[in-house]
């Protein structure tokens, strides 16, 4: 299949494109484009069905990490390799047969006319139609070819690929390596993650593959399979570049980057370690010219493993979910809150009647652990819970008011569209009249009452003023230090009260801005 058209890039990061080759679904950090990577068939024999991972002869075999050669993990692995064919149907405009404009008109017999007959682009009947010759019969539907790889995980035909391979498929055909075509269904898709689950319902058995258990380290050697380009099968190798990577495609992202060559029709596609475990999903290339440079970011297996055993029990995957915002802990807002070190995730905002505000956390708490593990940042909570089931019990190691404390939540199930979450809320009534601007000049700020009467809008900042990095104009001041404001004086006083107890160096703002809301920390002193 041809590669997927790339997107627009994500807001406030570089250029980086998706596109539909090697599971794409990302956005790189650095000037270029990442590109979907979908695959083709490919031929070679299937052996009799078994754990190739746990094959025998591999175990025997294998390769030392000392030295260099592959062949014994691709021989054993590699049956396991499918093509994945994604049969589409695209909905075309209306005037999708007419004649271009300066041939309308041609007369009966006119070569060109016989010529759009011939292809069916004739916007009237007759031969426009093509009739038994296979024409359009004036059907808007069309259908297209998409392509990209995937691998068996179990003897009875479950079979791993990216979503974005099958989105919006019809018919799904696999390709296994010694060249058989089987017919598969889609059991389920995780977009979060770029994940999907298909089936085949067949007698024989099927030589599958195992998800690694231990994450590979930095440096490891990896092999990654898959059919690029629609070449069929082929086989690369490389190391493991870098872990945890975000590429902004969402709020799971933690890829594993590698520097084997993948290139569109890899999407799907395994990453195996030199025991044959799979150790990620090849998903996105960082690219400009949509070829391989030497970084693909896979998803690691043990997100697959997770997400992989939702879709099959269910179809679906349901994560956990806690009902707050959360942000970075910065250095100055650290001190301002008396909290040593930046490590955890900052609560911005606790909407009402989620896990969060029924179990008692609070806007300010910082998340330092749950269930025992540190949270290093706000990325790796919203895995954490994330990997919990609805349901159950998260127990959390908060910092609030200066001291530790626990607190138990009962997890949620994550709604589908978490942005709309506040709205509706009751909020204070308007202000009609209008505003008059107060100003604050050691902070250099200009404040007025905002127009829904919540907070207090910033009407100025100072370019030259110690806050000019802090806040924007149009920012709306709701908390000053855990004191809600709801006018400029309320601000003042609130700022006042900070600075006669003397410490520490650095007050909180509670800040909306858009949609959400995030703290900054500003300086306790004048000027």
């Amino acid at each position: 299949m041809q590669p997927e058209t790339p997107v627009r890039p994500l807001k406030n990061r570089k250029k980086v494109l998706l596109a539909s080759a090697v599971a794409l679904g990302l956005t790189g950090v650095l000037a270029g484009e990442a590109y979907f990577a979908n695959t083709q068939p490919a031929n070679a024999q299937i052996v009799q069905a078994q754990d190739l991972s746990k094959n025998n002869q591999l175990s025997n075999n294998a390769p030392r990490q000392d030295q260099i050669g592959f062949a014994d993990v691709v021989e054993t692995v590699k049956p396991a390799v499918v093509s994945v064919r994604v049969k589409t149907a695209t909905e075309v405009s209306s005037n999708e047969n007419e004649l271009p404009g300066m041939f309308k008109d041609l007369p009966e017999g006119h070569p060109f006319r016989r010529f759009f007959e011939e292809y069916g682009m004739m916007p009237d009947g007759g031969r426009g139609d093509r009739g038994e010759k296979g024409g359009r019969k004036g059907s808007p539907r069309q259908f297209g070819q998409a392509q990209g790889s995937g691998f068996f995980i179990s003897a009875d035909g479950y079979v791993v690929t990216n979503n974005h391979v099958v989105t919006d498929a019809e018919e799904v055909e696999l390709v296994t390596d010694s060249g058989e075509t089987l017919p598969a269904k889609v059991v389920g898709t995780d977009p979060q993650t770029d994940l999907a689950l298909l089936k085949v319902d067949a007698k024989e058995k099927f030589p599958f593959v195992s998800l690694g258990k231990d994450v590979p380290r930095i440096g490891d050697w990896v092999v990654a399979i898959g059919n690029p380009f629609g070449l069929g099968g082929t086989v690369t190798a490389g190391i493991v570049s870098a872990r945890g990577r975000d590429l902004g495609s969402g709020p799971y992202d933690d890829f594993l980057q590698i520097d084997a060559a993948v290139n569109r029709g890899n999407s799907g596609g395994p990453t195996f370690n030199l025991k044959g475990e799979v150790v990620g999903v090849n998903t996105a290339i960082y690219s400009q010219s949509g070829g391989n440079v030497g970084i693909a970011f896979a998803v690691p297996a043990n997100v697959v493993a997770n997400v992989v055993d939702s879709l099959r029990q269910s179809g679906s995957v349901t994560r956990g979910w806690l009902g707050v915002g959360i942000q970075p802990v910065e250095e100055d807002m650290a001190e301002a809150i008396g909290l040593k070190g930046t490590d955890g995730a900052l609560v911005s905002e606790v909407h009402s009647s989620t896990p969060a505000f029924k179990a008692g956390i609070k806007n300010q708490d910082v998340i330092l652990s749950l269930n025992g593990q540190k949270v290093a940042d706000p990325r790796e909570l919203t895995r954490m819970v994330g990997a919990l089931k609805p349901g159950s019990d998260a127990k959390l190691k908060v910092w609030r008011d200066g001291a530790e404390k626990d607190v138990t939540v009962e997890l949620g199930k994550r709604p589908d569209d978490v942005a709309k979450l506040g709205q509706g809320e009751e909020s204070a009534p308007a202000d009609t009249a209008k505003p008059t601007p107060s100003t604050l000049d050691d902070l250099g700020l200009k404040l007025e009452p905002s127009k829904d009467g919540a907070g207090v809008a910033v009407a100025e900042v100072d370019s030259d003023g110690a806050l000019s990095d802090k806040l924007n104009v149009g920012d709306i001041i709701l908390e000053v230090s855990g004191t809600s404001v709801s006018s400029p004086a309320d601000v003042a006083k609130a700022v006042e009260d900070v600075r006669k107890k003397g410490s520490p160096r650095f007050m909180t703002l509670r800040v909306k801005r858009g949609e959400g809301t995030r703290y900054v920390a500003i300086p306790v002193q004048k000027g």
